[in-house]
């Protein structure tokens, strides 16, 4: 895919890993999207499971029987500024807000704003947080 190599934001693969059976490639991502992938990349990881690279990821699994109240909120707010901060360079992180809950399921969706510093354009993505642990649903 040469039209993605040009890109000035970056191309990297996609997340998760695809490959493209037509082409005998890695599938790739480029610009917003690249950047959007590395930042769920970042923040579904934890410290300690990359072995060349102990310190990447985001400890937010620490938070996850955490009461849903202004302390969680800043403690997202810091560890997610800290990780992006420290892995993704592309952007300035701007915040996190809560923005729906879905108790029963025991998700929090998060919507975290940065700024991507070469074009100096504002975005936001949307991250599922779990209450329960990654990918448990709670059944009525």
């Amino acid at each position: 895919m040469a039209e993605n190599k040009g890109s000035f934001l970056g191309t990297g693969w996609s997340f998760p890993p695809a490959f493209n059976k037509t082409h005998e490639s890695v599938a790739m991502v480029s610009d917003i999207k690249d950047i959007e992938e590395s930042i769920y990349l970042i923040l579904s990881t934890m410290p300690g499971e990359r072995i060349m690279q102990p310190e990447f990821g985001c400890d937010l699994k620490r938070l996850t029987f955490e009461i849903d109240d202004s302390t969680l909120i800043a403690a997202f707010e810091h560890m997610i500024y800290h990780a992006l901060l420290n892995f993704e360079p592309r952007v300035n992180y701007i915040n996190t807000r809560i923005i729906d809950r879905k108790e029963l399921d025991g998700i929090l969706y998060l919507q975290i704003n940065y700024f991507i510093i070469t074009t100096n354009t504002r975005h936001n993505i949307v991250f599922p947080f779990y209450l329960q642990g990654e990918g448990t649903n709670v059944s009525v």
